[in-house]
């Protein structure tokens, strides 16, 4: 054998009782699991090398359901950011907006669109147009592996452009042909954005038009609904309903209940789910242990200040009259880009900035409109902020239903970036098994592990057994525990020594190594 983990405790993503073992490792697969007081003249498996795991738990790689690593992953090598934390697998695409399918005038304009996300891309050659593309340019070697959804805001970007209205017929052929080009080339379903334009734009029947062509492929639809605030149950019923008419899989990212108008009111949302599972819905949902919400400033204007694309929003910012007419929008009325809810701008913390002059605004909150303005103007769009809205009971709560994964919707840029890109995989296995028992162990390894896999179609990953990819975790469960806090974010965990992505290590000793075993996971049709 290549490598033997020796007297690990196994939790190994089914939510079973653990046990001890030795595992082996051989050609990138779990070759072996010997269990301790295995029958007599068993003998245990011998290695090139043999690592002590006592005192560690040995599980599945922790798949991230939402991340934001589109360009990270190309731009860093390292990526100890989530490598760190045990995560094996990530789920690019999210939200409607990513750079795969585009042609020359779309990627300019979704580069534009998300620069506070995944910062402007000028490091990037962006030497893909396509789905399959970006998937092969994946494939040239990354710290983790990444599957990919079909994101329909760049979609509709590219065949209707930034208009709010209908898709004509052929537009509507155009999105078609374009995702399921996407699925075909690997795409393991399709995204959405709809508190982000163009994504918003879109109403039911088209979308039902498109999750039809995913279901044809055995996709699922990943959409950020319409609101997360006011009218959130609403929202999420739009989304129940909408996958059940096209017999499309459903996996809501981000499932949260915000701001004052939910507080409490998670059961309300997991009876919804529980119908809609119980008459056979097939659905799933991601979350992040954490209260507040991570965007970008101009998420929250109203969808008709955004129409035409960033330089429209920039000139109406200009036009007094029409600025006086979105603070209204914001303040009063309650903005659609807010979740229906008038913004309270105490909550909203400035993250990150593109404009270099303007970091001294990073950690401090916006004081009002005037000050929103300005920094959208000499920050051409690209702030993102931290959005202090969630409840801690929701968070719980929510967590411990039967179709819940681990998602950290984790954005990378920015001086102070929010700390569940780089914590929210031991921060619930320190914070939330450890320290207050809100799951078990096993649950939630099963949660981090074999639920995401399922999801995503993957047969040979999510679980410890003989034959799978050595896509695994060991940690300590006595001090696994997120390093990144909100004053400092990019703090690495502690307690996680080892990761191994197809039997490389890309963790040793708690550092990162210099493999690149990571490639792109796509769904077969």
């Amino acid at each position: 054998m290549d490598l033997v983990f020796r007297d690990a405790e196994v939790v190994d993503g089914t939510g079973g009782a653990s046990y001890r073992a030795d595992v082996a490792i051989d050609g990138g697969r779990i070759a072996a699991i010997v269990k301790e007081g295995a029958a007599a003249g068993c003998q245990r498996p011998a290695a090139r090398r043999v690592v002590d795991a006592e005192g560690l738990v040995l599980s599945p790689g922790f798949i991230d359901m939402h991340a934001h690593s589109d360009l990270a992953l190309l731009r860093d090598p390292d990526h100890s950011a989530k490598a760190a934390q045990g995560v094996t697998l990530e789920v690019l695409g999210q939200d409607g907006l990513s750079y795969a399918p585009v042609d020359d005038r779309t990627l300019a304009e979704v580069r534009r669109a998300i620069t506070g996300w995944n910062g402007s891309g000028d490091d990037i050659d962006f030497d893909w147009r396509t789905v399959g593309e970006y998937l092969d340019r994946l494939d040239r070697g990354i710290a983790v592996n990444a599957a990919y959804l079909i994101p329909q805001g760049t979609v509709r970007m590219y065949a209707v452009g930034w208009d709010d209205r209908p898709a004509t017929e052929s537009e509507l052929d155009h999105m078609r042909r374009l995702v399921a080009e996407g699925m075909e080339q690997g795409a393991v379903g399709m995204s959405s954005g709809l508190t982000y334009t163009p994504g918003m734009y879109a109403k039911d029947a088209e979308l039902t038009e498109l999750c039809r062509v995913v279901a044809g492929y055995g996709g699922y639809y990943c959409p950020h609904h319409r609101s997360y605030g006011a009218g959130a149950l609403e929202a999420y019923e739009e989304m129940v309903r909408l996958t059940r008419d096209a017999g499309c899989a459903l996996h809501l990212a981000h499932a949260t209940m915000n701001f004052g108008v939910n507080e409490g009111r998670a059961p309300e949302l997991l009876a919804l789910l529980d119908e809609a599972l119980d008459a056979g819905s097939d659905i799933s949902l991601d979350t992040y242990p954490y209260t507040p919400g991570c965007t970008t400033l101009v998420a929250v204007l109203p969808s008709w200040a955004s129409e035409g694309g960033p330089e429209a929003v920039l000139a109406r910012l200009r036009d007094d009259g029409t600025a006086e007419r979105i603070r209204h929008h914001l303040e009063v009325i309650g903005s659609d880009g807010c979740h229906g809810v008038p913004v309270d701008w105490d909550t909203i913390e400035i993250s990150g900035v593109s404009e270099g002059t303007l970091t001294d605004w990073v950690g401090r909150r916006v004081d009002g409109w005037a000050t929103a303005r300005r920094l959208l103007l000499e920050d051409r769009l690209g702030t993102t902020i931290l959005q202090h809205v969630g409840h801690e009971e929701n968070v719980r709560t929510i967590m411990r239903h039967r179709v819940h994964t681990g998602g950290s919707d984790g954005i990378l840029q920015g001086l102070k970036p929010h700390p569940r890109a780089y914590g929210t995989f031991p921060q619930y296995l320190g914070r939330y098994v450890r320290e207050l028992g809100v799951l078990t162990l096993e649950d939630c390894v099963a949660h981090l592990t074999s639920r995401p896999a399922a999801r995503l179609g993957l047969t040979d990953r999510g679980v410890v057994r003989e034959g799978n990819a050595a896509d695994l975790v060991l940690f300590d469960p006595a001090t696994v525990a997120a390093g990144s806090t909100y004053e400092s974010p990019r703090t690495l965990p502690t307690g996680i020594p080892h990761v191994l992505v197809g039997g490389e290590f890309v963790m040793e000793d708690g550092r990162r190594t210099s493999a690149l075993a990571g490639r792109s996971v796509r769904r077969a049709r």
